[in-house]
């Protein structure tokens, strides 16, 4: 919010602008003149037209002010525009992305024109004579705007240093500050010299975006260098030295209204209300919103110190689940059970995991951005942590955001907690339990077990909640297990997942932890970001780690693994693959100096396939990443596979960088990246591991646990996406490798035929992962093997797929946790942003049909298991569901899409793919289909028509009849 300037209604600024000042906003505005080429020749209409152009045309629908040092700039793309403290460090050029101005989000930098707080570095060179006074309520230095070397200094040691950081948009704050200086500040003169200062910048800096925190009096001069004028408290107040939100008076609104009307309809420009609702009164905030929208205006209501994620025209849907944690229980995140069985779930839904350890400070949780809490403790916490943590999760509770507890609370309850929760204490159990009540979401993948020794002794008031499974002693004794109530839900003890095998690691889920986590955490039905498929369609691809490139195979002639691996796989099945090879296995200074000329002649073949994508696999192949972060050359007492390479002391730099040179300089064929790292051994890289594969460039996969099959039948063996540590990414390789198939290539070597029901299991009834054939090269060396890899791809080669790089799988994944999804405040349709080359989003059929005459950037959609896989034509779309009769629509395709433009009677899509295109459309019997080139032919597929090209690119032209 602005600095406060008590001032009254009339020809000065009006009403009190409580707070303190307003962060940065983003501002996406063209004005026509600059995208104009030659319109009209003749000089006269030119100057018309130019005069016509001399205001901004406004893209400006929605707009966010967050001023705090954490301000969540994934869920801020959601905004046109969104304002931000730049002294926080914030990257305005990373924020636009890849895709730059098409990202449809900027950041705007907050500045102040009026003020300047004494701490910043350039306050000791403002002269005395420049300074009005001081604003005794932020003890700030007040500028006399009469000063002629003001406008130069804010240009030069203001805005400059941020233009040279790549901010291009600036909000403009307290540029009424100099009313505080009182008569004798000569208030034309003032204006006069802010009226120069808005100049000077505009003069300096081509293209520059200003917004403007009130300033009415000024616009007359001023409207045609800005691109909104902002104002707080139209409906909803702040109070700074109290604290407290109010009602604005009618008075006191009115004229506000009236000036933000003459700033919409007289001056052309975005006329924003910032209003202040508590954080924990989300509906008043939301209907604060649709008042100001109602209006006219474009709104922001959030916090009084702007520190929270607040509402425009849009509402951010929260995508991130809190997950709590106990740091004693297992030496990495990886081993954890909240990441090993709760994420996966939550990422099926769209969610992303935030850990918090509750052993170190407890988080301050914005319930705009968090949708639930999820805990999983095995036991009590330490007794120093848990009133800490008890009381900290009665805090969360009383702000409205919803928990799902799963094995232990981690606390015994107090009196204070079960008032709140309906939480009641039942004493320990005699004799045989009976289930008395059971939900049929109970015994999902086994009978709930009767075991008294891991039952925790509570149950629900009745008025509070459910009980999902509620058990009996043989004194009459009530406990509920499972239950969800008005605050979130609890899967306690055995009835969340049960280990049935110890030597195995063998579990169960007791509980359906689908139907469970949507229940206890409330999650609406949404259509949220999708991974495992793109274009309507599963993704299919490859990736080989480079193990056993020297290994013979036991073939005829005895050729080398890799060599058949190229000829029997690689070559065979043209699907999109990524190359691996460890270089102490393949260099001529590795272990097998004699063989490495044959070696790298295969590894130089292999990576010249147009198929393939070069990927490195360590220089040693360590089996304990933490060992090398730490610089150990100790053996390991492990039997799995690693390299012993005399003399070599571990470094994450020769594991990593220096093996991607090394290929980059002897085997990949001039201009085709490195751009991999497939991770090795345990595949549990620490935070300095993937910091120095992000260093060098290189994405990073493997890791996870993804091995289901018929006899093993549990979603605790369906790994999540991946694993975030400290703003880094670690994607999980979809599916296991043969390695576990075979017992640790012990054998049966045939084992890997079960990956196809891993296949079949993760893509019904959920589709949770795309189809990844993912091996060792020595997995070529024997022919069960081969066999077992060749019946992989040929049933993968059976299905209707869109096949991409894995490149393009780990880029889709990491996208994943940035996207941003809003729903607009008013009718109901969702925004998303920030999607990267993430092009799939998943609709649950409760949403309806989508409605493809309003929605922007939606090509179709693809019927699925379950729901609708929607594809999307670029990295924003604005989608709504229902509303009439849909027409044609793309319903599948083997290749991603682009360049969508529809008009009543045509659309026109782009189509790339890796081999001949495949798409299938849907209502389209009325159109002519066609490409550059010629008309195209369908053949029915079930309700689809699908069409073929031999092009691996092309532009699609649907020309319809009506009706």
């Amino acid at each position: 919010m602005a600095k406060s300037v008590v001032i009254g209604r009339g020809a000065a600024p009006g009403l009190a602008i409580l707070g303190k000042g307003l962060a940065n906003a983003r501002g996406v505005w063209v004005r026509a003149g600059s995208v104009m080429k030659v319109l009209i020749g003749k000089r006269f209409w030119g100057l018309v037209l130019a005069a016509l152009l001399s205001q901004p045309v406004l893209a400006l629908s929605s707009i966010a002010f967050h001023y705090g040092a954490d301000a969540p700039l994934d869920e801020l793309k959601a905004f046109d525009v969104a304002v931000v403290d730049p002294d926080h460090g914030f990257d305005p050029v990373a924020y636009r992305g890849a895709d730059g101005a098409r990202s449809g989000s900027e950041l705007f930098a907050y500045v102040s024109v009026g003020e300047v707080q004494p701490s910043r570095a350039f306050a000791k060179d403002i002269p005395a004579s420049w300074q009005l006074g001081t604003n005794t309520t932020w003890a700030s230095i007040l500028i006399d705007q009469r000063a002629a070397g003001w406008p130069t200094f804010f240009a030069d040691r203001i805005v400059a240093p941020l233009w040279a950081k790549g901010w291009r948009g600036f909000f403009l704050d307290t540029m009424d500050s100099y009313q505080l200086g009182g008569p004798q500040a000569d208030p034309v003169a003032q204006q006069r010299g802010i009226v120069s200062l808005i100049h000077t910048l505009r003069s300096r800096f081509p293209g520059i975006r200003l917004i403007a925190n009130r300033g009415f009096e000024l616009l007359p001069q001023i409207a045609g260098d800005l691109e909104g004028v902002a104002a707080e408290s139209l409906f909803r107040g702040y109070a700074h030295d109290t604290r407290s939100y109010r009602e604005v008076a009618e008075a006191d609104r009115a004229w506000l209204g009236e000036q933000l009307r003459a700033v919409r309809d007289r001056w052309k420009l975005a006329a924003i209300a910032i209003d202040y609702v508590a954080p924990a009164d989300r509906e008043l905030a939301r209907d604060t919103a649709r008042r100001i929208r109602a209006a006219g205006f474009i709104p922001w209501v959030a916090d009084g110190a702007l520190s929270t994620l607040g509402i425009s025209t849009v509402e951010v849907m929260p995508r991130h689940i809190a997950v709590m944690i106990d740091g004693r229980e297992a030496p990495a995140l990886h081993y954890r059970s909240a990441h090993r069985f709760a994420e996966m779930p939550l990422n099926y839904f769209g969610y992303v995991a935030d850990y918090f350890d509750v052993s170190k400070p407890l988080p301050v949780l914005d319930r705009a951005r968090y949708a639930g809490i999820v805990s999983w403790f095995g036991g009590q916490l330490a007794p120093e942590l848990q009133a800490r943590y008890r009381k900290w999760l009665l805090d969360q509770i009383a702000a409205g955001l919803r928990i799902a507890v799963f094995e232990a609370p981690g606390f015994a309850a107090d009196a204070a907690f079960a008032r709140a929760t309906g939480l009641l204490r039942s004493p320990p159990p005699v004799g045989q339990l009976t289930l008395e009540r059971r939900h049929e979401a109970i015994g999902f993948e086994i009978e709930p077990p009767m075991n008294r020794r891991r039952l925790v002794g509570v149950r629900i008031d009745d008025s509070v909640g459910e009980p999902w499974a509620r058990l009996r002693d043989e004194q009459g004794h009530r406990y509920d297990a499972v239950a969800i109530t008005r605050w979130g839900g609890f899967a306690l003890g055995s009835y969340a997942v049960v280990e049935i095998s110890t030597s195995l690691e063998a579990s169960r889920w007791v509980v359906d932890p689908f139907r469970f986590l949507k229940a206890a955490l409330a999650l609406p039905d949404l259509p949220m970001p999708e991974t495992s498929s793109d274009a309507g369609r599963r993704m299919l691809f490859a990736h080989v780690d480079g193990d056993g490139f020297p290994s013979r195979a036991e073939f005829a002639g005895s050729p080398y693994a890799a060599q058949v691996m190229l000829d029997e796989l690689v070559t065979r099945y043209p699907i999109p693959h990524a190359l691996s090879v460890i270089e102490a296995e393949v260099a001529p200074d590795g272990l097998y100096p004699k063989e490495s000329a044959a070696l790298e002649a295969i590894a130089r073949r292999g990576f010249a396939l147009p198929n393939v994508e070069i990927a490195t696999h360590t220089y040693s192949h360590p089996f304990k990443w933490r060992k090398v972060e730490a610089g150990d050359a100790s053996t390991d007492d492990d039997a799995d596979y690693h390299l012993e390479v005399p003399g070599y002391t571990p470094s994450l730099a020769r594991e990593i960088t220096a093996s991607a040179e090394y290929i980059r300089k002897r085997l990949a064929p001039p201009g085709k990246p490195v751009g991999i790292l497939l991770w090795s051994g345990d595949a549990v890289p620490s935070v300095a591991a993937l910091d120095e594969a992000a260093s060098a460039g290189l994405l990073n996969m493997n890791g996870g646990s993804t091995r289901v099959t018929a006899a093993n039948p549990t979603m605790t063996e369906v790994s999540a996406l991946g694993v975030r540590l400290a703003g880094r990414f670690q994607v999980y390789a979809p599916v296991m490798n043969e390695n576990v198939y075979t017992n640790l290539w012990r054998g049966p070597f045939y084992g890997f035929r079960r990956v196809v029901e891993t296949f079949r299991m993760t893509g019904e009834p959920r589709r949770i992962k795309p189809i990844d054939i993912y091996y060792h090269t020595y997995a070529a060396s024997k022919p069960a093997s081969l066999r077992s890899l060749r019946e992989a791809y040929d049933w993968a080669m059976t299905q209707t797929t869109r096949p991409v790089f894995p490149s393009e799988f780990i880029r889709i994944a990491t996208d994943f946790n940035r996207v941003a999804l809003a729903r607009d405040v008013t009718d109901g349709s969702y925004l998303l942003r920030g999607l990267g080359v993430l092009r799939s989003l998943r609709a649950p059929a409760t949403l309806g049909e989508p409605n493809l005459a309003v929605s922007k950037g939606l090509a179709g959609w693809a019927e699925g298991p379950d729901g609708r896989y929607l594809i999307l034509a670029d990295s924003q779309a604005h989608i709504t569901f229902g509303g009439g009769h849909n027409g044609p629509r793309l319903a599948g395709a083997n290749g991603g899409v682009s360049a969508l433009e529809t008009t009543p009677a045509s659309v026109r899509f782009a189509l790339h793919g890796h081999g001949p295109l495949e798409f299938d459309l849907a209502g389209a019997e009325a159109c002519r289909v066609s490409t550059a080139r010629r008309t195209l032919t369908p053949r029915q597929v079930g309700t689809y028509q699908r069409f073929h090209l031999d092009d691996a690119a092309a532009t699609i032209d649907l020309s319809c009849r009506a009706p």
